[in-house]
């Protein structure tokens, strides 16, 4: 149940956690993905090169040699292969550093199963058509103003606080709301702006040069809902 296209590509999987490796190595090859396992980066730097099609599952803590750091090497070797971070509540800050210097896509810890299958799919297909120009039929959403000016006066509160980094807990208690409602507020703000992940979310930001959102930033709204 592969999204990825016909082509030979391989998902390396790079986590200093022997059953954590296995786990993924196991879900990965049931989706009918072809994957390679390694226990540090620099396992991986030896067996690597340039050539090599697919796409990176990458813990972001490792001793020796971090997530992080393997990623800049791969920069410095002038290879873009996807990267999908793994991260736990409190690397959220260091994952989103991630993504200014180009990663995929980062998943927290405890993993879905099938939102990493999802992930990992679409950035097998992005290595394909950053190397082959394989191009896949998507369309292009509305301008990142258009999508702000459907929110309301709450979900762009919301938002400000994701964007900054915030867990969905903190954001309850800092506007006195649950943390069921600030869920509520999180999924139809990931519905407006058509984004599928948090990662998704702050990659729109950072592709439209914005990083945070204040008040009079916003646009007018021009839907409103209950708060």
């Amino acid at each position: 149940m592969s999204d990825s296209p016909a082509i030979e590509q391989t998902v390396f999987v790079i986590d200093d956690d022997e059953a954590v490796r296995d786990s993924l190595g196991m879900l990965l090859r049931t989706a009918g993905l072809q994957v390679q396992l390694f226990k540090s980066a620099r396992a991986f730097l030896k067996r690597f090169s340039r050539e090599c099609s697919g796409c990176l599952i990458l813990d972001i803590r490792m001793p020796v040699m971090s997530g992080l750091d393997l990623q800049d090497e791969l920069y410095k070797r002038r290879c873009r292969i996807p990267i999908v971070f793994l991260t736990g509540h409190g690397d959220i800050p260091m994952a989103v550093r991630a993504l200014k210097k180009g990663a995929f896509d980062f998943i927290e810890k405890p993993h879905d199963g099938q939102r990493l299958v999802l992930a990992t799919c679409h950035a097998l297909r992005a290595d394909a058509e950053q190397r082959y120009g394989m191009s896949a039929s998507l369309h292009s959403p509305p301008d990142l103003a258009e999508r702000l000016a459907l929110l309301s006066v709450r979900e762009r509160e919301v938002l400000a606080h994701i964007l900054k980094g915030r867990q969905t807990r903190a954001i309850a208690e800092e506007l006195c709301v649950s943390v069921k409602t600030v869920e509520f507020h999180r999924s139809r703000i990931r519905e407006k702006l058509h984004v599928g992940s948090l990662a998704e979310l702050f990659r729109l930001f950072m592709t439209n040069g914005v990083q945070g959102l204040r008040r009079d930033e916003y646009p007018p709204v021009v839907a409103s809902e209950e708060e």
